[in-house]
């Protein structure tokens, strides 16, 4: 099935999703709302019961030299729980962070001994949380050092310490610098004392300015990053603005400015409901705070590195999320930490239990594993990311990695036609609009990449293992067999389309285990409510 013909048979809602919506104010109603927080494609599950077994394998190889590594360790503490946040763990406690710190030391020297890491050469560590600040110098000198023992870092590795203002004390600066930390990235997310303590923020607007400046205090060699978030309970422009504008008098090397996420169910999302705080700009509202920071840092000559990264000095180098959103190789470690290398996307224990458990038995850690999709759709997903991440899509490039992907230019168009982008000699830039809508963008392009690789292999023989589109009609008709034909068909395109393509390349008996031992609400998901 063509690209046009996957497009034309979605249901008209699931369409709007996908391409957005014909609207003459592109900036603000081009779609009904945010689609993911990252963009990616799913491959193929790896068995519970296999992953142990497939981990060993790729660590037995050698590092691809072809490629940057990176390193992300995580650290799942905090002192406190920002109202906003999706990411909080556990509390901060220290018998329970000494032994979580010795568990990570153990997994990091375990896999330092294989081949893998042997083999690779270091360009960037980001360690990130959580709170990785909270640790107690003693412990972040451990941890620093393991590092250093641990991984061959190239001479100009940055190393990145993620962390919260408060924790900006002499003692704990010294041991990060001592130990080789040479990027600070730090969650301020407003200025405003107000805003602050309304979404759980400790310190006031003088005292984070205060220790700013300790921290820069510290000289050139450390580059130093705030994150800002736009779109806080009672936040205005004026409000907005002056966060931007106080940014840039801190004289810091680089900034993110995120947009806020309202996850259903979170802290944030129940005081919405009852009032007890102000409300939250709406996605039309979110539009025009990231235009007035957007217009503003531009007028006044700030470097873009990304749709939502800045930089003011050359120090900063974002290397770390420049290389993930690129496809370099990322090794995980620690409780909840996720990467990717040879071919597999890993993500660890999110449980502190579960996590020392497989620790003290000698098992890597894993969650979940899976394939990644087939090596020439990853690559041109990544460059489609990368591409985006900066503001354009290459389509020349992309035809000259597949000529399938020419199916690709009737989306594009129509995104040019509804003023999200403008084409130049094969080159799609995003306007304004589209800067703000890019995220979106970026995955339903993915989407519809994977649509138009997949067409090309409909009428080839398949593999050994996988599934064709008959066998997961048959496996949908075993487990609801009071389904017509027409209701499972529809069934089928209720599916996410990367959830869809992981599916029909599992084997069939793969593919079973996998919807068996899935929880019913999370099954209820993935196959929509025409399952019910």
């Amino acid at each position: 099935m063509s690209l046009k013909k996957y497009l034309e048979d979605l249901e008209p809602a699931k369409r709007e999703v996908l391409l957005g919506r014909e609207t003459k104010d592109a900036l603000h109603e081009a779609f009904a709302a945010k689609r993911v927080v990252h963009a990616g494609l799913l491959g193929t599950p790896v068995m519970k019961d296999a992953q142990q077994e497939a981990w060993a394998k790729v660590m037995a190889e050698p590092a691809d030299a072809r490629r940057q590594h990176a390193v992300y360790i995580h650290i799942p503490f905090c002192q406190t729980k920002c109202l906003y946040c999706s990411f909080f763990q556990n509390a901060s406690r220290q018998s329970v962070e000494d032994e979580y710190i010795d568990d990570l030391l153990t997994e990091m020297k375990r896999d330092a001994q294989q081949k893998q890491l042997q083999t690779a050469v270091i360009d960037s560590v980001f360690i990130g949380g959580g709170t990785p600040t909270s640790l107690s110098p003693a412990n972040a000198a451990r941890l620093l050092q393991g590092i250093k023992e641990c991984f061959h870092l190239a001479a100009d590795c940055e190393l990145t310490l993620e962390g919260r203002i408060h924790d900006l004390v002499p003692e704990k600066i010294e041991t990060w610098l001592k130990y080789g930390v040479n990027r600070i990235s730090l969650g301020v997310q407003s200025f405003d004392t107000s805003l602050r303590r309304r979404v759980g923020r400790i310190d006031t607007r003088e005292e984070v300015l205060r220790r700013l400046q300790l921290l820069k205090s510290y000289g050139q060699d450390l580059t130093v990053i705030v994150d800002l978030i736009y779109g806080l309970p009672g936040q205005t422009k004026e409000l907005w603005l002056e966060d931007i504008r106080t940014l840039m008098e801190a004289d810091v090397d680089g900034m993110d400015l995120y947009q806020l996420n309202i996850f259903p169910g979170g802290d944030l999302d129940k005081a919405l409901k009852t009032g007890r705080i102000p409300a939250c700009a709406d996605i039309a509202g979110q539009a025009d705070l990231y235009i007035a920071a957007r217009d503003y840092l531009l007028g006044e000559g700030v470097e873009r590195l990304s749709l939502c990264h800045w930089r003011r000095h050359k120090r900063e180098r974002s290397r770390y999320n420049t290389m993930a959103k690129t496809g370099a190789v990322v090794y995980p470690f620690g409780c909840g930490a996720g990467g990717n290398f040879a071919g597999l996307s890993f993500m660890q224990q999110r449980e502190l239990a579960a996590y020392h458990r497989d620790i003290a038995a000698g098992r890597k850690p894993i969650m979940m594993m899976g394939h990644q999709v087939e090596r020439r759709l990853q690559q041109a997903a990544d460059t489609i990311i990368a591409n985006l991440e900066t503001g354009f899509v290459d389509f020349r490039k992309l035809c000259f990695m597949d000529s399938h992907f020419e199916e690709l230019e009737m989306v594009l168009k129509l995104w040019q036609k509804r003023g999200l982008m403008a084409e130049d000699l094969g080159i799609y830039r995003l306007t304004k609009a589209g800067e703000f809508w890019y995220i979106n963008l970026t995955q339903s392009l993915l989407e519809c990449l994977q649509a138009a690789h997949a067409a090309q292999a409909v009428t080839a023989p398949a593999e050994e293992g996988e599934t064709t589109a008959d066998s997961l009609d048959a496996i949908i008709a075993e487990m609801m067999p009071e389904a017509t034909a027409d209701e499972r068909s529809a069934i089928v395109r209720k599916i996410p389309m990367p959830v869809r393509m992981m599916l029909k390349r599992s084997s069939k008996e793969a593919l079973q285990k996998m919807l068996a031992g899935l929880p019913p609400a999370m099954l209820k998901r993935m196959l929509g409510k025409a399952a019910l």
